[in-house]
């Protein structure tokens, strides 16, 4: 099931997406499906009548996983590390599919990063792997926008990967999909740049939320990004990124300064 937030008139609302590509329509649902469930109401729309918004705007945090692919850690000239190597971006961060990503005035050097990312459906803490899937509402495209000249000065990485418009979420919550063996690319104005999969990841879907589940208290709605494939770059004003996750869709977004 795919679940978009969208606007039509003014308010946000949620909705299920159905229908083949080219004809999809979004049914609207009663209420925040992370507390309502999903309850259909009788008011549809096309897809190509709505604006797709970021499918949520985490109410607590966004977890970032930093060299969860092996060449990835390589290509910047790093090991892989012992253990998970976390970092938080703030929902601040956060904007949805077409929405510009503001390059910020302290970085010259903004590097686009695709990711899948985890969605939790429920509050949760020190989660066994064997009960992961019981706290995942559903799986996105993100990109975890970078400034590396800022990540290699700073002693931490909060201004490098939390800067206003770094998570580009979207186009909408995948609920039901294997995680095991996904193919991730990314574009960058329509050249493909990274083209990976999750089976490459050092630790999987089910790990990662364990062991995040261990530091953090996750709650409904938090995202965790999950780590990005070999062949990140820069990007410049004027450029456009797309993130695309087989079996969940398409994330694209322009690049600007302002």
């Amino acid at each position: 099931m795919r679940i978009a937030r969208f606007v039509v008139d003014s308010d946000p609302l949620y909705g299920v997406v159905e229908g083949d590509a080219g004809s999809e329509e979004i049914t609207v649902i009663q209420g925040d499906p992370f507390f309502n469930g999903v309850e259909r109401t009788s008011v549809r729309h096309k897809l190509e009548d709505v604006r797709l918004l970021a499918p949520i705007i985490p109410r607590s945090k966004v977890i970032g996983v930093g060299r969860n692919f092996v060449e990835h850690a390589h290509e910047l000239g790093n090991d892989v590390p012992a253990q998970p190597l976390l970092f938080l971006k703030p929902n601040t961060a956060v904007v949805g599919p077409n929405d510009p990503v503001v390059l910020p005035e302290f970085s010259e050097e903004i590097s686009f990063e695709a990711e899948l990312c985890v969605v939790i459906g429920r509050i949760c803490k020190d989660v066994p792997e064997d009960r992961v899937d019981d706290v995942i509402f559903g799986y996105t495209c993100g990109n975890d926008l970078t400034a590396r000249d800022v990540q290699k000065t700073d002693l931490q990485w909060t201004r490098a990967k939390g800067f206003d418009t770094s998570a580009p979420l979207g186009p909408w919550i995948e609920t039901e999909l294997d995680t095991e063996d996904l193919q991730i690319q990314g574009r960058l104005n329509g050249e493909v740049r990274q083209d990976g999969n999750t089976n490459q990841m050092i630790r999987g879907v089910r790990e990662l939320v364990s062991i995040v589940s261990q530091a953090f208290t996750l709650l409904p709605g938090d995202v965790i990004m999950t780590g990005t494939p070999a062949g990140v770059g820069l990007v410049t004003a004027g450029d456009r990124y797309e993130v695309e996750i087989e079996g969940i869709g398409r994330l694209s977004n322009p690049i600007v300064r302002r």
